[in-house]
Parts: C-alpha cells; structure tokens; sequence
C-alpha cells in the first residue's frame, strides 16, 4: 500500500519538475548547473543519505514553530533571532521527524538574486500517524484543506494549513 503512495508523490515531483524545467526554458537568467554522471556501476557505491528535513520558506517563524511545539509536542531544537530579535531560523524535532523553518526575508538578505526561486514552489509535508483521532483533535481550529476521508490505497487522511501556509497531510492506514 506504501508503494503507491510514493508513486502518488513522484507523479507530482514529476509534474511540478516539468512546470518548472518549462518556467526555466523560458526564463533569461543564467543559472549554474551541476554536471549529472552516470548511472552507478556495479562496483561504485552510491551515497548514504542518513537524514532528511525540509527547509519551509515563511513569512514568520514563530507561528509555525507554534503550531508543532503546542500541538504535537515537538521541541524546539534551533533558534536563529534575527537583529530585531524576530526568529529567521528555527527547527523543531519530534521521534525522528525534523522540520526547518527560515523567514524569507532572510534567504532574500543573504542572496536577493534568489527572489525569483522563492515564487511558485510549494511542499506538502505527509506524516503518518498511529492514531487520526487524537492528530484531528490536536489540529482543531486549523485551516483543512481536504477533510477527513479514505483513500483507495487504504489509508484515513486529513489536510490542514499551517500558519506558515504549507499544506500537512496526517495518515493513519489501515492494519
């Protein structure tokens, strides 16, 4: 059931790729590009990928950081305060799972040519869960997105916002 679910996701990679391989096409700006080699051969080895933790573009850091610390229990694992004292940094980690949050006035203070990188991309982040129940209880007066419901691949699913505006899907899938 996992399976598709992953291939749920590269589908959507692959069409947000396409869309933004056809933005870049026709965009005048040069961009730097890593050199992509070939596929492993059997006697190379590739890469140990460890850890993965997205980095959330926001407005402002402390809502979101907010919205997993008192609602899911997350700890507050770095704070980056700006020279106004305001957060441009912070992470929040829980059982494995971190989330980064950076302002985006600070990605644009350390390189402004990045202004036109931070328009037109989204994530959504997918969690699955034990238990919906307690999950739906904990979001309550959260924007949803998509209510509550089953899916084919056999899982119970709800979508809210965070304050950030990123999307969060919770699963619970069926035993």
């Amino acid at each position: 059931m996992r399976c598709s679910i992953g291939l749920i996701a590269l589908a959507l990679v692959a069409l947000e790729t396409g869309a933004a391989r056809a933005q870049s096409a026709t965009s005048n700006r040069k961009e730097s590009t890593m050199s992509v080699a070939s596929a492993p051969s059997a006697a190379s080895v590739p890469p140990s990928l460890t850890h993965l933790a997205p980095v959330l573009i926001v407005d402002a850091v402390e809502p979101s950081v907010a919205f997993w610390v008192e609602r899911f229990g997350f700890r507050t694992a770095n704070e980056v305060p700006g020279p106004d004292g305001k957060l441009v940094f912070a992470s929040v980690e829980k059982d494995g799972i971190e989330i980064m949050y950076q302002t985006r006035g600070s990605v644009l203070a350390e390189s402004p040519e990045s202004a036109g990188d931070l328009q037109g991309h989204t994530a959504t982040l997918f969690l699955t869960v034990d238990n919906l129940d307690v999950v739906e209880r904990a979001v309550t007066g959260a924007p949803v997105v998509k209510p509550r419901h089953q899916t084919f691949y056999g899982s119970t699913e709800l979508y809210v916002r965070e304050p950030g505006g990123h999307t969060v899907g919770f699963a619970q899938f069926n035993k």
